[in-house]
């Protein structure tokens, strides 16, 4: 069986999608496997950059966060978000990571953007942390594999584009702490 049933997903073999908590995959097939007793139809998803294959059952596809590429009228959107100015909240770091993980394994692209554009920071600036590094990380790769499939350019062009955008961006100097507050932005953040 090639195709997934109409009150599903439809993929076919050879489809790009997106599972929110692996990124963009290859759907290889949809097969009929016996799990438990029971006949279940899976979604077989191959994920290139890990030389990983994942079954995802066709019925709990969608509340997986199993996905169709964006289109890209959606990437022009994620690319204004990255350009906009940081709305990082003060409070305990170890909060606001679980929110930004949270935002990275949801796989919406939106919340993807607003992740890279709160913890991105220019030269000018102090070096993030370790752990907000890892963050940054880890969401700009997701989105630049989206945005490499969907443009269908390499994740290096792809990381350009993101970091382009996010140089955009209005950020207050290292020298200047309190710019962000002649702003009226008393919700920005220098250092986490």
């Amino acid at each position: 069986m090639t195709t997934a049933r109409k009150a599903d997903l439809e993929f076919k073999a050879g489809e790009t999608a997106v599972y929110a908590s692996h990124g963009v995959g290859r759907i290889t097939a949809v097969e009929e496997q016996e799990v438990a007793g029971f006949k279940l139809q899976v979604f077989v998803i191959f994920f290139e950059k890990d030389k990983m294959t994942v079954r995802v059952p066709v019925a709990k596809a969608a509340s997986g966060g199993l996905r169709k590429i964006v289109e890209p009228a959606l990437i022009e959107k994620v690319l204004e978000v990255l350009a906009g100015r940081a709305r990082v909240k003060r409070g305990m770091w170890s909060r606001r990571g679980q929110e930004y993980e949270a935002k990275i394994n949801s796989g919406d692209l939106m919340m993807l953007a607003e992740v890279l554009r709160d913890l991105y920071r220019s030269p000018e600036q102090a070096e993030p942390s370790y752990s907000e590094r890892q963050l940054y990380e880890s969401a700009l790769e997701t989105l630049a594999r989206e945005i490499s499939a969907v443009h269908d350019i390499s994740q290096a062009e792809a990381q350009t584009l993101i970091g382009q955008n996010l140089a955009k961006s209005p950020r207050p100097l290292k020298d200047n702490p309190s710019e962000a507050e002649a702003d009226g932005e008393d919700d920005v953040e220098q250092a986490a």
